[in-house]
């Protein structure tokens, strides 16, 4: 460093944060001192070694080559897995297509659930005079007026409109899955027709962290959609 160079830091104090200025202010520094460059020697990251200040560089840059890797192999991880849903729901869509009758539709929904989303345990609860025509074990789909007590316990999540996961109380599972309620260890809540006006549908997981409240419910919201509508115009 010249002697014009020293005087440009403040008061002339060599401290590192006057350092570190000077050198953002010249960048070219090391290029007018390569001699100073091919000294200096920093700790190695993994050892008690030191290595050049171009082989810290180096090192640098590969971690950061890793940490991006690792990142762009968690979005390809995230796609394929949407991707796999996205794929579900189209089965599922064309399963109620090709149903001919609202028997078959609600058969339709339950062996996707059960085959396409490995939903073993699911319940479907229609309101409002919207379960007619349908003859299904009571395990799966079943009848229930807006006012009954069992339902007003979900008054909350018919209030949002929205699917939500994670654990409920032992009065909804008994209500829910019946003599199956021991086995739940976590449950997907999809309210039907806008604040649940046409009924819920209920999944429910032995896992505890299948169905959690940090998971994303737009599939959710869009397989809701598809039985609220096919229930209501089939």
């Amino acid at each position: 460093m010249t002697t014009r160079e020293a005087r440009d830091l403040p008061n002339e104090t060599l401290d590192e944060e006057a350092i570190a200025r000077y050198l953002q202010m010249n960048p070219d520094f090391f290029e007018r001192h390569q001699a100073i460059l091919g000294r200096m020697r920093l700790p190695h990251a993994r050892s008690a070694s030191t290595i050049s200040l171009v082989e810290r560089q180096v090192e640098v840059l590969r971690e950061r080559q890793a940490e991006l890797e690792g990142k762009l192999a968690e979005f390809v991880n995230v796609a394929r897995a949407n991707d796999a849903l996205a794929g579900k729901i189209q089965r599922f869509t064309r399963r109620l297509l090709q149903a001919a009758t609202r028997q078959e539709m609600a058969e339709a929904i339950e062996a996707s659930l059960r085959e396409d989303f490995d939903a073993r345990h699911s319940t479907l609860i229609l309101t409002n005079g919207h379960a007619r025509g349908f003859d299904m074990p009571e395990r799966f789909l079943r009848e229930a007026t807006p006012d009954s007590a069992d339902l007003k316990s979900f008054e909350g999540l018919f209030t949002s409109g929205k699917p939500r996961c994670g654990q409920v109380r032992d009065s909804q599972r008994q209500f829910l899955f019946g003599g199956d309620a021991g086995e739940i260890g976590s449950v997907a809540l999809v309210p039907l027709g806008e604040h649940g006006a046409i009924g819920l549908l209920a999944l429910g997981s032995h896992d505890r962290e299948r169905f959690h409240p940090g998971m994303s419910t737009e599939f959710l919201a869009r397989m809701g959609e598809l039985i609220a509508d096919v229930v209501v115009h089939r």
